[in-house]
């Protein structure tokens, strides 16, 4: 079967699914770095206190938004790059303001 484009359903459907691998191996060694940070310094001061379900709603929340930037960075790679970045940048806005809720609880008393 061939798409208008002349390219083959079967092939880009391999290749879709070979690139949601590689995005997912990404953002999954994004995820272990970032959250080797909390880890190093629970070793080194006594200021930083996590438990494992910290570490769980921070790995899922990462993981989420950065699966989410990567996937929206590509349908979005026809626009022009302001629209990009404003794009991606209303994304990261949206993670901030559930980091800094789930940290502190600003609005909802949620954080700690």
């Amino acid at each position: 079967m061939t798409m208008a484009g002349g390219g083959d359903v079967h092939t880009n459907n391999g290749a879709l699914r070979a690139s949601m691998g590689i995005d997912a191996v990404r953002v999954a060694l994004a995820t272990a770095m970032i959250l080797l940070v909390p880890l190093a310094g629970m070793q080194f001061a006594h200021g930083v206190q996590w438990t494992g379900l910290d570490f769980a709603v921070a790995a899922v929340l990462l993981a989420s938004a950065g699966w989410t930037c990567l996937r929206t960075g590509r349908r979005v790679a026809r626009l022009a790059v302001w629209q990009r970045f404003a794009v991606i940048g209303a994304l990261a806005l949206v993670f901030a303001a559930l980091w800094v809720e789930l940290a502190v609880g600003v609005l909802f008393n949620l954080g700690s």
